[in-house]
């Protein structure tokens, strides 16, 4: 069920008053709807793949308690590993199986040997890496005893599939969701109201942005063999406002969905494309996939601690095993290491930790060191982007080499420039809230009521004015 579909219109205003009407005074009842909801929710693409989720569920919720009965180390890493094998074995089996056999085929074949294998017809369950990540910390917080064990079923069920953040996260740690499921939620007017405007700009960044800068991204890049390097270059920068408005979009809609039933999940994106260096922008970029990797691969690798070979060993680590994470396809390893490129002279030089604070907080535009850093980083992200949006490697080679000619200086042979104002008027609004949870979160500090619907109001136009003509799913869906 997409987010904006007419399904999900019709699904979340009645899963909302069943909650808040229904089940409002019983926490047990509250808890069993949203676990129902959730299953309806997920097995509105395909009902097969409930099974994984309640087997994961049933797994780590039984790993969990028996973690906690046991202090043989031995015996806790055997169940430590029953989580990871379980969790990380269907994910294999569903996203790398072909790719693994391919190349296993193709390297015997580049030594002369020819090996029959047949790969097969394999469906990608929608939220795999999303819902594996999300139960794989809570076992893992036990087993390292940073947390209890629930021994709540229909909480912890809620917790694993909770629908608002399902299938493209944000991957909540347990430590931070988990407990909201124990607690009575009392409807607040304020937050619910804050959760919709929140809905209401990711709808924005998905249906206005993201899908028309989809509808040139894909033909430009489909089609890269017939443009300049100009319109080659303008393809991916429709590429760049794609996946972050779409992506991030995803993510507003699902914090804004989860406001409304009372919970708080962690901010996923904060202005990534606003950031001064490599090091910012992925402090900024994907936040729980970021942090789950450094706490959970990265630190206990040893981090940056060691010599110099233990950080550049680390940093190729956590962005190639990032990439990998994104799909089958070596396009996304490559991106993951030009990406540790881009990484390691911060890192060896100790600049990483440079740029923690906000932006521009005292002005209202960067200074011209701020926006020369800026505009480098953009400009990498931007050429880092095509290996992601690249069909194969040779495509994103003879892609990057028609950017790099002489064309590059021509004319590009699409511009859009209704798009390409949207796009403008939208970076205007995200740098006005760059100090925010999200873009318009500082409307809530505005005192006028009619202010505030008022801008909601212009926002709903827009969005039904230049919302694309087709209905396109989210991109992270299939990683």
């Amino acid at each position: 069920m997409l987010f904006n579909s007419l399904d999900f219109a019709i699904f979340l205003p009645l899963v909302f008053i069943l909650y808040w009407f229904l089940t409002n005074r019983n926490l047990k009842a509250q808890n069993l709807l949203l676990v129902l909801a959730s299953y309806f929710f997920y097995g509105w693409w395909d009902w097969r793949f409930l099974s994984l989720i309640l087997f994961s569920t049933l797994v780590d919720y039984s790993v969990g308690i028996a973690l906690s009965k046991q202090t043989d180390s031995t015996k806790r890493r055997m169940l430590l590993w029953t989580s990871i094998l379980v969790n990380l074995g269907f994910l294999g089996f569903f996203k790398y199986y072909n790719f693994f056999l391919d190349n296993f085929v193709t390297a015997f074949s580049f030594f002369g040997t020819e090996i029959q294998a047949n790969s097969l017809n394999i469906i990608l369950p929608v939220g795999i890496s999303f819902y594996t990540f999300q139960t794989l910390s809570y076992t893992i917080d036990i087993y390292k005893r940073k947390l209890e064990p629930t021994k709540d079923l229909v909480a912890f069920s809620a917790f694993v599939s909770f629908f608002p953040q399902l299938v493209a996260g944000p991957i909540e740690r347990a430590s931070n969701l988990l407990p909201q499921f124990y607690k009575k939620r009392i409807f607040e007017y304020s937050k619910a109201a804050d959760g919709v405007r929140q809905i209401l700009w990711g709808l924005f960044k998905k249906m206005v942005i993201a899908d028309n800068c989809a509808e040139y991204a894909n033909e430009i890049f489909n089609n890269s063999a017939d443009y300049n390097g100009s319109t080659l270059f303008l393809g991916a920068l429709f590429f760049t406002f794609q996946i972050y408005g779409d992506f991030s979009g995803y993510s507003d809609i699902a914090i804004g969905t989860s406001r409304l039933f009372g919970f708080n999940l962690k901010q996923n994106f904060a202005f990534p494309y606003f950031s001064r260096d490599i090091a910012e922008f992925w402090r900024r970029w994907h936040i729980s996939l970021s942090t789950w990797f450094r706490d959970y691969l990265y630190i206990p690798l040893g981090g940056s601690r060691g010599g110099t070979w233990m950080k550049v060993r680390n940093t190729f680590i956590i962005f190639i095993v990032s990439g990998f994470w994104h799909g089958a396809n070596w396009t996304f390893i490559v991106w993951g290491a030009l990406n540790a490129i881009y990484f390691l002279p911060l890192l060896l030089r100790k600049k990483n930790r440079v740029y923690l604070g906000a932006i521009s907080t005292k002005y209202h535009f960067p200074s011209l060191k701020e926006g020369g850093s800026i505009l480098i980083t953009f400009v990498l992200t931007v050429l880092a982007w095509i290996f992601f949006r690249a069909e194969n490697i040779g495509h994103a080679l003879s892609y990057f080499t028609e950017i790099f000619s002489m064309s590059l200086f021509s004319r590009p042979e699409i511009l859009p420039w209704e798009l390409i104002s949207l796009i403008i008027l939208f970076m205007g609004v995200e740098w006005l809230g760059r100090n925010g949870l999200y873009a318009l979160d500082g409307l809530n500090t505005i005192k006028s009521s009619f202010i505030r619907l008022g801008f909601s109001f212009v926002l709903i136009i827009i969005t039904i004015l230049y919302m694309s003509n087709t209905e396109q799913e989210f991109i992270y869906f299939q990683f």
